[in-house]
Order: structure tokens, then C-alpha cells, then sequence
């Protein structure tokens, strides 16, 4: 069985993330990256784009649902990513990390990772 990983790597967005005040009320930066696995032997052997697992609608999603949303904790938003990138039946891993740059003073970013795995 042909394995495929598909990386989306330092997806630079902003949303609502925090619960101090003003971080409540202004939108941050976040980097997130994906990792998410499925079988891609029909895609390498067919060359068909309805073969394949289409990165472009996870990562679309992942845009709208950051951008729209506003969140307390780092947890919340990196579980609700996972979310997403698991949607599709064909996805048997799935891993996301979101840093949240300048979180911290004297750190270039803080972050969380999460994954899932199908069963």
C-alpha cells in the first residue's frame, strides 16, 4: 500500500485567541501546520484528481474556521483544526501544531500539538 503525507507547513493566519482582555479584542497571529495521511494508491496509479485527497479544501476550511472564530485556549483551536483535517474518510492520521508567535516574552512562540488516528 502506497502512503501518501500531505504537509501544509507555516500557514500564517490571525483569529481571536486568549483570554486576558486585550487579547480578546484584537486578533493575533497563529502559524499552523498540518500533517495528515491517507492511502494514495488510486491517485499514483490513475493520475485523477477524484483519486486523490484534495489539500486545498482541508486548508480552505482551516482558513474560515480560524479566521471566524475566536477562542480561549491554544487546546480549543488546535483540537478544532484536528477536526477538519480528519473529515475526509480516507484520512488515517492526522496531526496539527499551531504556535502562537510572541506569546510568551522572551520565546519566539509558544505552541500545542494534538493528533488523531483512525481506529
Amino acid at each position: 500500500m502506497q502512503a501518501a503525507i500531505i504537509n501544509v507547513t507555516n500557514l500564517r493566519l490571525r483569529t481571536y485567541i486568549g483570554f486576558n482582555p486585550d487579547e480578546k479584542s484584537k486578533k493575533q497571529d497563529v502559524v499552523i501546520n498540518v500533517e495528515v495521511h491517507y492511502p494514495a494508491e488510486l491517485a499514483c496509479q490513475y493520475d485523477q484528481v477524484d483519486k486523490a485527497l484534495n489539500y486545498k479544501v482541508i486548508t480552505k476550511a482551516i482558513i474560515e474556521l480560524v479566521e471566524k472564530g475566536h477562542f480561549l485556549l491554544l487546546e480549543k483551536l488546535v483540537a478544532d483544526i484536528l477536526e477538519v483535517t480528519h473529515q475526509h474518510e480516507s484520512v488515517t492520521f492526522a496531526k496539527v501544531r499551531v504556535d502562537k508567535p510572541h506569546a510568551l516574552r522572551f520565546a519566539d512562540s509558544v505552541s500545542l500539538t494534538l493528533t488523531w488516528q483512525k481506529d
